[in-house]
């Protein structure tokens, strides 16, 4: 099993539905929330052991609710 996978994850800071460790074209991870579409920014890495400390960081940062939601304000 990939071992960012294992990465715990808390339910998301805005909406309280899941997120997801995401990876884009094997340069970055973020996590995104399934259900409202907020998400953490993109962490890059170079190498497989920069891979997995840059998916601890953004799955930490989505942890602590430091979050980008993308939907109209108020």
């Amino acid at each position: 099993m990939d071992s960012i996978q294992e990465i715990e994850l808390q339910d998301c800071p805005l909406c309280g539905g899941a997120g997801s460790l995401e990876e884009e074209g094997g340069w970055c991870v973020y996590v995104q929330c399934y259900d409202c579409g907020c998400h953490t920014a993109a962490l890059s890495y170079n190498t497989p052991e920069e891979r997995l400390e840059m998916a601890r960081r953004t799955a930490q940062t989505w942890n602590l609710g430091k979050v980008i939601y993308p939907g109209p304000g108020d």
